[in-house]
């Protein structure tokens, strides 16, 4: 970076639909050019500078649709001579065979650069060739002193290097890229990165830990092995900075081991996980569990059970890394879990339904919880839920086990919980019940996914109590700013987002439970004795002065007010006008086994409408065909009459001529006739003619 402004470099990189070189040339297209007095290696995205790198690539037929705002060219399944071309436009040209240990990937790398070093003469200036490998292929490399214990492998030492057999194609291609691409006068240039197992942005290799920590599937995260090996690792941000600095600085070292700073195990990565994400517990499975669980393919587990402690020092002497995470994953989780959930748009839905008795709240809460995979809240389970777990602690089997602080703390919530409802009728007092429902919304399930309040809080008073923050409240009235705001402050993270009234009339919801069976009735305290005082309360609790819903308004969470009108039991409308209102599932969406079921309903629901179809296509076509008939039947009388009466008058009409011929010519036709029977003339006709004209003189 000699000169004052450094010049826009075109940048190839490969395979930019996969996760790797996405984010590696995502970073590298938000990377700007740079002056000498500014920091070197800087890497800001602003659309006031000028780009530092034009990022091109290929992609994969299969990624139609993605959108590649960040490159300035794609290619999709380039022929050789194509992609030859499109490299030779290039500046700079990184491959990364990082992510997979397939023949394929390294025999296109390999031809690529050979096929550089073909054209290398007819370069106008340097090209440079980064080839993006993995510590994979330092996997068997012993230390030069092993029997200490905390013995390292340098950076320096990479010439001992020693790959597992999966990546022995690897390592042949980083010595072809060192050699071929060296000296100082070369116009290829060549560089090899050994890339660190790559996590952030949504993870790769260790997506399936946050995964299944995000959706709780398990009581224990699974880790497969005993997960004391030490996995080197970098962010994939990081590595773009890597690249970056490739790029910019040209180091003297041609093998740059691209790893942060830690020396984390695989137990340490997945507990960290499990505990900022999911369960806060793991279970150590064996490793063929893996295989059978479809947690992961047999050449990732071979990955995860890498064990390799390297020292570096090229990336931290001779470059300037504006690091996303240095010191590794366990350190900077919170961090990395923001970043997946962002990148997977896993967004907690948190939804309060409010209404009068038999409106249908629970049974509405109960789709949208489905429909959306959140968890519905009622007060009855989560009290009886978090009794059940203080008896555990106070009376499990294993209390040795457990703290002398948690006992206590279990022991002292659970007699003031036995106290509150001795003296209270069996009702908690408000304060209690609070406590443990927040400590319900905070949980990770209720945090990851979200939640459904189903018909609580019921009052102004307990809306406040539970979501009021009134910390920062009292921190803004010491803020002449703050008094400034509307909207008082409330706790975000368990605060619904969506709130639905929903209401119906007393006439309605009388005939709707007079309705139900009387066993429902009594399980649901929806008997005569029990639903009109509850109906009353619900009636003046709305008539309040300030109302739960005028809660959510001061916060500026405008309830959207629901009227149901019919006793539709899937509440189909009403599902339309709410998914409307939250949009589309903010997660996963349907397991595999789901999905196939959910596929075998619709497949069903299909074949049972093109039945309707054909049945009822086939009655229109019979009642077409009967009203077709009858209409040929009433054609064909209406013909025959029509025939009659040209038949009768037509007799009508030759009635005269007959009387006519009767008179004036038979007489004379007849004796004509007679005399030629008598006779028998040759001609006849002519005979008769004559005769004829003889009688007419």
């Amino acid at each position: 970076m000699g000169d004052n402004k450094q010049q826009t470099k075109r940048i190839f990189i490969n395979d930019v639909d996969r996760y790797s070189s996405k984010h590696i040339a995502k970073f590298l297209a938000s990377c700007v050019v740079t002056s000498e007095d500014e920091e070197e290696a800087e890497a800001l995205a602003s659309p006031e500078r000028e780009p530092a790198f034009h990022v091109v690539g290929t992609v994969s037929p299969s990624s139609k649709g993605e959108k590649w705002d960040f490159l300035r060219e794609k290619y999709e399944s380039p022929s050789s001579d194509e992609l030859l071309q499109h490299l030779l436009e290039c500046d700079v040209v990184v491959y990364n065979i990082s992510e997979s240990a397939t023949q394929q990937q390294v025999e296109e790398a390999t031809w690529v650069l050979t096929a550089l070093h073909n054209e290398m003469l007819n370069f106008k200036s340097q090209k440079l060739f980064i080839l993006v490998s993995t510590v994979m292929t330092w996997a068997m490399t012993k230390p030069q002193n092993p029997d200490e214990t905390d013995a390292l492998v340098s950076e320096e030492q990479f010439i001992r290097r020693r790959p597992r057999p999966a990546f022995r194609n690897h390592h042949s291609l980083e010595k072809l890229v060192l050699t071929l691409a060296k000296g100082k006068k070369s116009k290829l240039a060549g560089y090899v990165v050994a890339s660190g197992l790559q996590y952030g942005k949504g993870e790769d290799l260790f997506h399936y830990f946050f995964k299944v920590s995000w959706l709780m599937e398990f009581p224990k995260v699974p880790i497969f092995g005993q997960g004391t090996n030490y996995i080197p690792t970098i962010h994939v941000s990081d590595l773009g900075g890597v690249i970056q600095n490739i790029i910019q600085l040209r180091p003297r070292p041609k093998y740059i081991v691209a790893v942060d700073n830690s020396r984390n195990t695989l137990e340490d990565i997945v507990q960290m996980i499990s505990h900022v994400l999911g369960p806060e517990k793991i279970q150590k499975l064996p490793p063929q569990e893996a295989i059978v669980m479809k947690a992961f393919k047999p050449e990732e587990l071979e990955c995860l059970g890498i064990n390799l402690r390297l020292e570096t020092f090229i990336i931290n002497d001779f470059f300037n890394l504006s690091w996303t995470s240095e010191t590794g994953m366990v350190e900077n989780m919170d961090n990395i879990v923001q970043e997946y959930k962002d990148t997977w748009q896993l967004l907690p839905i948190r939804i309060l339904l409010l209404g009068p008795p038999a409106v249908g709240k629970t049974t509405l809460a109960g789709k949208l919880c489905h429909h959306y995979r959140l968890h519905q809240i009622k007060l009855k389970e989560v009290l009886e839920e978090k009794i059940a777990q203080l008896k555990e602690i106070v009376n499990g089997p294993n209390p040795e086990k457990i703290s002398q602080e948690i006992m206590t703390a279990a022991q002292t919530q659970l007699g003031n919980i036995h106290k509150s409802m001795k003296e209270n009728q069996g009702r908690l007092v408000d304060r209690l019940l609070f406590d443990i429902v927040e400590e319900k919304l905070n949980s990770k399930p209720c945090k990851n996914q979200g939640f459904v309040l189903d018909g609580f809080p019921k009052t102004y008073e307990q809306a406040k109590m539970i979501f009021s923050d009134v910390n920062v409240d009292e921190d803004a009235e010491k803020d002449d700013l703050a008094l400034m705001s509307k909207a008082p402050a409330y706790k975000q993270a368990i605060t619904p987002e969506y709130v639905f009234a929903l209401d119906a009339s007393d006439d309605f919801l009388t005939r709707r439970v007079q309705g139900l069976p009387e066993n429902v009735a009594e399980k649901m305290r929806y008997t005569q004795d029990e639903f009109v005082p509850r109906l009353t309360k619900h009636r003046q609790l709305s008539g309040a002065e300030e109302t739960v819903c005028d809660y959510f308004d001061q916060i500026e969470i405008h309830p959207l007010h629901i009227e149901v009108r019919t006793n539709d039991p899937e509440y189909t409308d009403i599902m339309k006008m709410i998914t409307r209102v939250v949009g589309p599932p903010k997660n996963y969406g349907l397991s595999p086994e789901e999905q196939k079921e959910q596929d075998q309903k619709k497949e069903e629901e299909g074949r049972q409408k093109r039945s309707a179809e054909a049945a009822e296509r086939k009655l229109r076509n019979e009642a077409v065909l009967a009203e077709m008939a009858a209409q040929y039947e009433d054609w064909q009388k209406k013909l025959s009459e029509v025939k009659r009466q040209e038949s009768e008058q037509l007799e009508v009409q030759a009635l005269p001529l007959r009387n006519y011929l009767m008179k004036y010519v038979m007489p004379s036709l007849t004796e004509a006739m007679v005399k030629c029977s008598k006779i028998k003339p040759e001609d006849p006709v002519d005979f008769l003619a004559e005769y004829l004209l003889r009688q007419e003189e």
